[in-house]
């Protein structure tokens, strides 16, 4: 994308002209918007978890966090910027079933939802949709922008989970890994709330091109 000076209108990208818009620049900034009410969901959360132990005040106030954790991941879903249509509906479908299965435990487990799902890893199966969606996310940004923190966070974040459900990692290994996870999940956010804009919308002469090339002939 050729972008010589933030006030130019008009840009060069592979398949042709291009302009940003008022709302190319809007869905931006709401995408990172949901990236930064999530990563500070999971961090207060994170911090409950690791300081209270299980105190049952904090375990209860993990369900209203884990749903702004949900809403801010569903809100950088429907705005994020990705090239593969197909991928960019995979994540999407992921959160979805992530968040359907998250509501249905919540209704018909007894004890708070965070409880719920540790004590019984295999809901990780069905909830643990919601986190490759994120994880998803995290590998965009590193491939897109070699950010350090995603590139640590894309197999930090699968290694936890898998291992919770396997049952091989210890509760300090746990731990210590989802602190990790937190502290960079809110890097990661404020770094990308600080980015210029523009090179999160990408090249739309891409997205032009393959939503023709989807569209059928018209002789």
């Amino acid at each position: 994308m050729t972008t010589t000076s933030d006030t130019v209108e008009v840009y060069q990208g592979q398949f042709g002209q291009y302009t940003i818009t008022p709302e190319d620049l809007r869905g931006v900034k709401i995408y990172r918007a949901g990236l930064v009410l999530s990563a500070f969901s999971f961090a207060v959360g994170t911090g409950f978890v690791l300081g209270q132990g299980s105190n049952f005040v904090s375990i209860t106030l993990l369900t209203p966090l884990f749903t702004l954790f949900c809403l801010g991941l569903g809100i950088s879903l429907i705005t994020i910027h990705i090239y593969l249509i197909p991928l960019h509906r995979f994540l999407q479908v992921c959160w979805g079933i992530g968040t359907i299965t998250a509501i249905i435990f919540s209704i018909s487990c007894q004890e708070p939802l965070a409880l719920c799902i540790y004590q019984n890893p295999l809901t990780l199966l069905g909830i643990g949709f919601m986190f490759v969606a994120l994880t998803g996310i995290y590998f965009k940004e590193a491939f897109c922008f070699n950010r350090l923190e995603t590139k640590l966070l894309t197999p930090l974040v699968p290694v936890l989970l898998l291992g919770h459900l396997c049952g091989v990692l210890s509760v300090e290994i746990e731990q210590a890994l989802l602190g990790i996870w937190a502290g960079l999940f809110v890097i990661f956010a404020m770094r990308k709330s600080i980015q210029p804009l523009i090179p999160d919308i990408g090249d739309k002469s891409v997205f032009t091109y393959l939503k023709q090339q989807r569209s059928p002939s018209v002789s």
